[in-house]
């Protein structure tokens, strides 16, 4: 098992919304990743499959520029 402390924190979008991811856990070649990432609504700390974390969009690098799958979690600002 190896940590890897993000430096700086990367932008992620997830299914639980947007955050910052903060360290990477490899478990192996048997297992897929893990991100820990710092949620941007509430700073509740979450464990994520790899599969469940994409990159949010950056323009300045022209990172990410498609339109992401995760449907917006239901607030009171988008009803």
């Amino acid at each position: 098992m190896s940590i890897l402390q993000l430096k700086p924190s990367i932008l992620v979008e997830t299914p639980l919304g947007t955050g910052q991811a903060l360290f990477i856990i490899d478990y192996g070649m048997h297992q897929n990743t893990c991100w820990v990432i710092a949620l941007q609504k509430d700073g509740v700390i979450k464990h994520f499959d790899c599969n469940d974390v994409i990159l949010s969009t950056n323009y300045t690098y022209g990172m990410n520029l498609r339109k992401n799958n995760f449907p917006l979690p239901e607030t009171d600002e988008h009803k």
